[in-house]
């Protein structure tokens, strides 16, 4: 059965062809990538894909939102698109259609994947658990949260907006970071500084603190600046971002009471090589008396090039496969 696969982020939105068998993921074919910026809703986006590809489109799909799947209008979180589900197969021509918040995607791709998809970060150099809960943390144009839970030979995947809790500075100048934000948001959640656009925040606030300018950049050349270590504040920035990262990323290991992490996200693929020389390992396990417990875990991040459409069309399988 050929589907087609979607997610649809804050930035972009991705789209590709899927083939399933017996409930499984056996083809995944290439992406097409449209900025949100470009096209006023989904169904437009999704019939330039149409375009784009020259021929009918399956009238099936699993498409992941970066939304909570509640209600009968879906807002979604750094993307003015609205999406009525009740509706939304008509706009779109299709039969079948599943819906899934963009980390519950995310979630069924890491359980998915092989061992080949993962790359070790922190802790200890082994393969995910097969029991017991794995914590999934995402930064990219949010943070993304979920947890897939392994039991009895079962999975499951468990949905979060996680990345929506209170940011909880550790030093004085996170709280710096924390009271530039507060000047410019009622509230500062996490997503806020352990996300792309959070890096800006860090940077500005080390300028202050430097007594540096801060001309006008771009995030995507912030980004840039700051991995290829062109620029002394952005590498500094991007510094701190790995360690905040690393104190949420065990915040989130605790309260969904994991055995393992999984970072992804735009984010966390841009920081492959990064991750594991910064800070991020000492900031995870830094949690007083459960540091034993944390330096036990394995932290590895997913290196698929397209989880949130390969989880897709593993969630439209799942449902296949039960029905």
């Amino acid at each position: 059965m050929e589907i087609v696969a979607g997610d649809i982020g804050g930035t972009n939105a991705r789209f590709a062809l899927a083939t399933i068998e017996n409930g499984r993921v056996t083809h995944l074919g290439d992406p097409v990538t449209l900025p949100t910026s470009a096209h006023a809703s989904l169904p437009l986006a999704w019939a330039a894909f149409a375009q784009r590809i020259g021929r009918p489109l399956p009238r099936a799909a699993g498409i992941a939102v970066a939304a909570p799947i509640r209600g009968d209008t879906l807002k979604l979180t750094n993307n003015s698109w609205l999406i009525r589900p009740a509706t939304l197969a008509d706009e779109i021509g299709v039969d079948e259609l599943v819906l899934i918040n963009d980390f519950g995607a995310v979630g069924h791709a890491v359980a998915h994947a092989g061992p080949e998809d993962f790359l070790h970060i922190a802790g200890p150099d082994r393969p995910l658990p097969t029991e017991g809960v794995i914590s999934i943390v995402g930064p990219g144009t949010g943070l993304g949260v979920a947890s897939l839970l392994r039991r009895g030979g079962r999975q499951f995947v468990i949905e979060t907006e996680g990345g929506h809790g209170d940011y909880a500075p550790l030093d004085p100048l996170e709280e710096a970071v924390l009271a530039r934000l507060r000047a410019q948001h009622r509230r500062v959640s996490t997503e806020r500084v352990v996300a792309g656009p959070g890096l800006a925040a860090i940077h500005a606030a080390i300028a202050a603190i430097e007594g540096q300018p801060v001309p006008p950049r771009e995030d995507k050349d912030l980004w840039t600046a700051a991995i290829e270590g062109s620029d002394p504040l952005a590498a500094a920035a991007l510094d701190r971002f790995c360690l905040a990262l690393g104190s949420v990323a065990g915040d989130i290991a605790l309260v969904q009471g994991a055995n393992a992490v999984v970072i992804a996200g735009g984010v966390g693929a841009r920081l492959a090589r990064h991750l594991p020389r910064s800070g991020f390992a000492d900031r995870f396990v830094a949690k007083g008396r459960y540091q034993e417990m944390m330096a036990a875990m394995p932290i590895r991040l997913i290196t698929h090039p397209q989880p949130g459409l390969l989880g897709a069309a593993v969630a439209f399988g799942e449902r296949d496969k039960g029905a």
